[in-house]
C-alpha cells in the first residue's frame, strides 16, 4: 500500500505562483509512475501532469507554466505552478501507480491523495 498526502495548496491571485507537494510513505516508489489530476466544480477530473523516470508530461493547458518534479530520496512530487489563472482553480490530487500506460488516465493509477484546494482569484 501507498499512502500520498498532498499539501501546499491555498489562495493565490492570479499571476502567482503555488508550489504543491505530494509525498508518499508505506513503499519506496522510484520505479512508479506520479501523477497530478485537479477536480474544478461541476467538472470531471482531469490530468495536470505526470513523471516516470526522466520523462514528464502536462496537459496543454499548463504546459509552460507548471513543472513536475520528484525527489526519490524524500518520496515527494511536486508541482510548481506559475502564471497562475482563475480556471487553475481546482482540488488537485496527487496520484501513484505501479505500472506504466496511459499516464493521462485516472484509470492507470492506483493509489490517489485526498487532495487540496487551490483557489485563484482575478
Amino acid at each position: 500500500q501507498v499512502q500520498l498526502v498532498e499539501s501546499g495548496g491555498g489562495l493565490a491571485q492570479a499571476g502567482g505562483s503555488l508550489r504543491l507537494s505530494c509525498t508518499a510513505s508505506g513503499r519506496t516508489f522510484s520505479s512508479v509512475v506520479m501523477g497530478w489530476f485537479r477536480q474544478a466544480p461541476g467538472k470531471e477530473r482531469e490530468f495536470v501532469a505526470a513523471i516516470s523516470g526522466a520523462s514528464t508530461d502536462w496537459t496543454d493547458s499548463v504546459r509552460g507554466r507548471f513543472t513536475i518534479s520528484r525527489d526519490n530520496a524524500k518520496n515527494t512530487v511536486y508541482l510548481q505552478m506559475n502564471s497562475l489563472k482563475p480556471e487553475d482553480t481546482a482540488v488537485y490530487y496527487c496520484a501513484a501507480a505501479r505500472g506504466f500506460g496511459n499516464y493521462r488516465s485516472s484509470s492507470l493509477y492506483d493509489y490517489w491523495g485526498q487532495g487540496t484546494q487551490v483557489t485563484v482569484s482575478s
